[in-house]
């Protein structure tokens, strides 16, 4: 798509104001296609790689559109406390001539201030779907007045289990307002929801869904289950790496992965960030890192998507996630804005058939990489014999149709 500068694109001036102040001067894809159509008041499904600029995409139009202060006419629902400070944040810096006052609503924190800042005024919203509710139960908040509602990560939000709550917020909106999904995937289940809440929507795509990064090197580790502290531990001291996120399945693990990293010596800063996080710790770990006051953050899948970190040189999965698409949002973390970036997945016998669904989602193969002069312990996935691996294959086929995957 042809380089169309922001002066081109409809904005407001206050809104190209505070762009050319932010130093910017070209768009993304996704914002050229999308700030027009939100513009001229357009339903838009949108999905788009993780870190191509899809906040400023309906922040920038949706800030010109409001223009000055009045009542609530934008709401903009995120699946995480993170995300939705971070759209705040964005809100922020591109209507700061507007004299518009968003406002941040999520859980995990007390009542108190965010309703004093409701009683002030809002012109935008940016919500967790369960605080919001609180808000609408208890009278505090109506959206009757709501022009422009945005589905922010929507598939996560999806996962996380929201969708009963969406429904329940979409229905209080105006059947007039104009509604914007923005999503990293686009399953049948979100489709389902598009079709309800969505009035002939323009479809915006920008990469192949399920698509890495070009600039992110890639590669599976295989170990033996019983190894993979080891190796990880081995990976970090071999590798030069600026800032590292390292993704687990669970919190235990993290907490787990935390404790033994800290234990090497002083050389590591490291910062937890999980759902049983207290929320200022939270925040306190995601600007430690960005700060580059803390070089090692140990998460799971909260801090996968969505969130801008621009910092990370390297990603490694201790395991392999079990969601193909977790995988790209995971290693999408690194090799943002067109920076080059590595990411390592530690790989065990039982994890093959997800290594493999991966594969498929991306559509190539993943490099399988060993480690010169780790003592490793025998493992079919580093035995060079086919058929041993066509054997763990098969047993393992056998396995998940006995029902013996648990989710944690």
């Amino acid at each position: 798509m042809s380089q169309i500068p922001f002066s081109e694109l409809g904005l407001s001036a206050p809104v190209l104001q505070a762009v050319t102040e932010s130093g910017y001067e070209t768009p993304t894809s996704i914002q050229a296609q999308a700030i027009p159509m939100v513009l001229a008041g357009r339903d838009i499904i949108g999905s788009s790689q993780t870190g191509t600029g899809k906040t400023a995409a309906f922040a920038l139009p949706i800030i010109s559109k409001l223009d000055a202060p009045g009542k609530l006419r934008c709401l903009i629902l995120e699946p995480t406390r993170e995300l939705a400070a971070q759209v705040e944040d964005q809100f922020h810096k591109y209507g700061k001539h507007t004299g518009l006052r968003p406002v941040l609503i999520h859980g995990g924190v007390g009542y108190g201030k965010q309703r004093e800042e409701l009683e002030k005024g809002a012109d935008v919203i940016m919500a967790t779907p369960g605080r919001l509710l609180d808000f609408m139960s208890q009278g505090t908040i109506s959206l009757k007045d709501v022009e422009v509602l945005v589905l922010d990560e929507v598939d996560r939000m999806l996962d996380m289990g929201f969708l009963p709550d969406v429904r329940r917020i979409v229905e209080q909106c105006p059947k007039s307002r104009q509604t914007l999904f923005f999503s990293a995937t686009i399953p049948p289940a979100i489709q389902t929801l598009a079709a309800w809440a969505l009035r002939d929507p323009f479809e915006i795509q920008v990469a192949r869904l399920g698509s890495a990064a070009e600039t992110i090197s890639h590669a599976f580790y295989p170990v033996a289950a019983n190894q993979r502290e080891d190796l990880l531990l081995e990976i970090m001291r071999r590798t030069d790496f600026k800032s590292v996120m390292i993704f687990t399945r669970t919190r235990m693990q993290a907490d787990q992965l935390a404790a033994t990293v800290k234990r090497q010596g002083e050389q590591y800063r490291v910062a937890v960030m999980h759902s049983d996080i207290a929320q200022k710790d939270r925040t306190k770990a995601l600007t430690d890192f960005r700060n580059g006051e803390v070089d090692i953050m140990i998460a799971t899948d909260i801090a996968a998507r969505g969130l801008d970190i621009s910092c990370v040189t390297h990603v490694i999965n201790y395991q392999v996630p079990e969601n193909a698409e977790d995988y790209v949002h995971r290693i999408g973390r690194t090799g943002r804005a067109n920076r080059d970036g590595d990411a390592f997945t530690l790989l065990s016998a039982e994890e093959l058939p997800y290594a493999e669904s991966v594969e498929r989602l991306i559509g190539k193969k993943v490099e399988r990489r060993k480690l010169e002069n780790f003592p490793y312990t025998y493992t079919t996935l580093i035995d060079e014999d086919p058929r041993s691996q066509a054997r763990m294959r098969q047993f393992l086929s056998k396995g998940k149709s006995r029902g013996s995957h648990r989710k944690f």
